[in-house]
């Protein structure tokens, strides 16, 4: 009987019943190579989203700094720490770089670079030293003392060092009274006090003879005096301002501005020492150094040395305690005192002066 099979067999070929089941299956290979592109896909998302939360909060005041702006709250709180804009764009390179997502990549590469061009120190250099003798010699110590609790620190600081001009910023009516002592008076027989409750008393002492000039304005005491330095008339201002808290910007902007127009008057040589809230990477800040001050600690290479708060400086921090000279000075050394009591390190400076006599 024919079967059909004898077909098969003739050509050689097995008969279906015959063959061995098809492997239906899938392709096990193809299916984990699937699973791990989408995988790679999910943690290039994470990554790049880590990146972008990185890059955020730092880039905004970065195009505020570009646009020489200071910008609402919370720009000028973030620009005062601006040199650790570094830490989150090189932690977001690095998510991008893993998650290879070249948007995230070139835009941390574009943080890292503006962030470290405004690093740079602000302002001209020092000038070559001059070789002439200067009129005088003198040291200049600047000191906050948060609400007058560092005041032993101060009156130690004075004995140690024996600066000729001191600027005290948040000299209440305790730390007033210390300055009026008979060895204060002996010290600093002229002087400007102006006694407050909290941070508004300010003070300004000097072994220098001075007169006494009308305060720049302020929610804070700003003294101010010409002193008479070895025949030359210097102008001594006491800074102050007001810090940039979320809801006081205005008054901020307005106090620096007060500042940047007494540095702008006259042509007597000026300085100007203090807390100024303010560091180089603020706009109000570079105003008044736009008049022809400059900061005797960049003169001493160290404009980035921080002064508050004194808790994590220097390691972090920012500086916002500055003495401000006008072209009659040279700075000889900057020094960063540390003030037990203060949130503030205080700032020493040895200075020259060229003026005429």
């Amino acid at each position: 009987m024919y079967t059909g099979q004898d077909d098969y067999e003739y050509r050689g070929e097995t008969p279906p019943e015959l063959r061995p089941e098809a492997d239906t299956a899938p392709d096990r290979r193809g299916l984990d190579a699937s699973a791990r592109r989408a995988a790679r896909t999910r943690r290039g998302r994470v990554l790049a989203g880590l990146g972008v939360l990185l890059l955020l909060p730092v880039s905004v005041p970065l195009g505020f700094r570009i646009a020489d702006a200071d910008g609402p709250t919370p720009v000028p709180q973030l620009l005062a720490f601006l040199p650790w804009f570094l830490a989150p764009g090189w932690l977001a390179l690095l998510a991008a770089v893993l998650g290879r997502r070249w948007f995230v990549m070139l835009w941390a590469v574009a943080v890292l670079a503006a962030t470290g061009w405004f690093i740079r120190p602000y302002g001209a250099d020092a000038p070559a030293p001059r070789e002439e003798p200067p009129t005088a010699r003198f040291r200049v110590l600047t000191a906050n003392l948060e609400y007058g609790d560092a005041t032993r620190q101060l009156v130690s600081a004075l004995r140690r060092e024996r600066p000729q001009l001191v600027s005290v910023q948040e000299c209440e009516r305790k730390c007033a009274a210390a300055l009026r002592t008979a060895e204060m008076r002996e010290a600093y027989p002229h002087r400007v006090i102006a006694p407050g409750n909290g941070a508004d008393g300010s003070a300004l002492l000097s072994t220098y003879p001075l007169r006494s000039t009308e305060p720049v304005p302020g929610e804070l005491s700003m003294p101010g005096a010409v002193v008479d330095i070895a025949g030359t008339q210097v102008r001594v201002q006491v800074a102050h301002p007001m810090p940039p808290m979320p809801d006081g910007l205005v008054t901020w902007n307005r106090e620096l501005d007060r500042l940047r127009a007494y540095a702008d008057r006259g042509d007597s040589p000026t300085l100007l020492a203090g807390d100024f809230n303010a560091s180089q990477d603020h706009a109000a800040f570079r105003d008044i150094l736009d008049t022809g001050l400059r900061d005797a600690a960049r003169l001493q290479g160290q404009s980035r040395t921080p002064t508050w708060p004194s808790a994590t400086a220097p390691p972090l921090g920012a500086q916002i305690d500055h003495v401000l000279l006008s072209e009659e000075f040279e700075a000889a050394d900057a020094q960063f005192v540390d003030m037990n009591g203060s949130d503030h390190r205080a700032l020493l400076v040895d200075l020259k002066l060229y003026a005429a006599g």
